[in-house]
């Protein structure tokens, strides 16, 4: 199980602050009251690049994003700007209503986080939220419509504030996190290069028209991890409750649904790029569009293979670990 966390924590590149110094929780009220004052990603709608989040807070979320099924959940994200950065020290989950397209926030979760937060300064915590995260199950992070209108409102009387997006079903198919982090432009902004920076997703046909349509209202921040020696206890005993809820049993078997949904999803893709290669050479040929809509199947079919064969793997290497530590205990146990 302790290599297992190590493993974990080397995938998402979880990297340790100083043993001695634990600054990364440290509070500097005066210096972060000079920042709010001076407000400078007013000026610069870009400011913010960076999101260090703790191993807790993002063991915590992925918890949350997997106790959530198919459905879509939400939380706050507790912490502090420094700089351009956004620092993550904890997560909280919110009482919503939740369906596998949207989540409702009601005046319940708005009484609820109030209440935490002043819980939490009653008892010399002072961070703020500085940003709310929600699940994407099976169809990758990033913004939908609903979520951009969230996130300019949040910005709008809440800010510095960022948006959080984990998919827990593809966290469990690659072994690693699957998250992303974005902030939202200013009405009537039009980016220089929308999207430039944005990594190939494989998004499902029933949600491309979504994503398209405010890709370029929004950017994403990068996004890194780290774990102190104040937490590393906290993240010991969430480990061991993450263990026994996903990475001990198959991504093969716990996620089948998503991967049966995956190979619907390509095989219709295939269909479409069909059709549309037939109706190309009918009126004409348009190479460009043909080998973009290929490059996009093939991307698609080798990430559904590389999930398949790691599946398969790391079942294989779990049947042999714990196949091998049961007849261990049987010879044991032979006089």
């Amino acid at each position: 199980m302790e290599s297992s966390r190590r493993a974990w924590e080397l995938e998402n590149a979880v990297k340790l602050v100083s043993p001695h110094r634990d600054a990364l929780y440290d509070y500097d009220e005066v210096s972060l009251k000079a920042t709010m004052n001076e407000r400078p990603w007013k000026n610069d709608p870009h400011y913010f690049k960076n999101v260090r989040i703790s191993a807790v807070a993002l063991l915590k979320m992925v918890m949350h994003a997997r106790s959530g099924g198919s459905l879509e959940i939400m939380g706050l994200m507790q912490g502090k700007i420094a700089g351009n950065t956004f620092v993550v020290t904890d997560a909280i989950r919110l009482p919503v209503e939740g369906t596998e397209t949207r989540v409702n926030a009601s005046a319940e979760a708005d009484e609820y986080s109030a209440r935490y937060l002043e819980l939490c300064r009653e008892n010399g915590r002072m961070e703020n939220a500085i940003g709310w995260y929600h699940s994407h199950p099976g169809y990758g992070c990033w913004l939908s419509g609903i979520d951009v209108s969230t996130q300019m409102l949040h910005q709008s009387f809440q800010d510095p504030f960022l948006a959080v997006v984990i998919d827990p079903d593809r966290t469990i198919s690659a072994g690693k996190v699957e998250i992303g982090a974005f902030r939202t432009f200013p009405e009537n902004y039009k980016p220089a290069n929308p999207n430039s920076g944005d990594e190939y997703q494989t998004i499902p046909l029933y949600k491309i028209e979504d994503f398209g349509a405010h890709a370029s209202q929004y950017y994403s921040l990068e996004v890194s991890h780290y774990k102190s020696t104040l937490d590393s206890h906290l993240l010991e005993l969430l480990w061991n409750k993450y263990w026994v809820s996903t990475l001990s049993q198959s991504p093969l078997f716990t996620n089948r649904d998503y991967s049966s949904k995956q190979m619907l999803d390509l095989s219709q893709k295939i269909q479409n790029a069909q059709k549309a290669i037939q109706a190309g050479a009918r009126g004409g040929p348009k190479t460009g569009a043909k080998d973009s809509a290929l490059d996009k199947l093939v991307r698609d079919s080798n990430k559904i293979a590389g999930e398949e064969i790691t599946g398969l793997l790391a079942g294989d290497i779990k049947a042999k670990l714990f196949n091998d530590v049961e007849s261990l205990s049987v010879q044991a146990s032979v006089p």
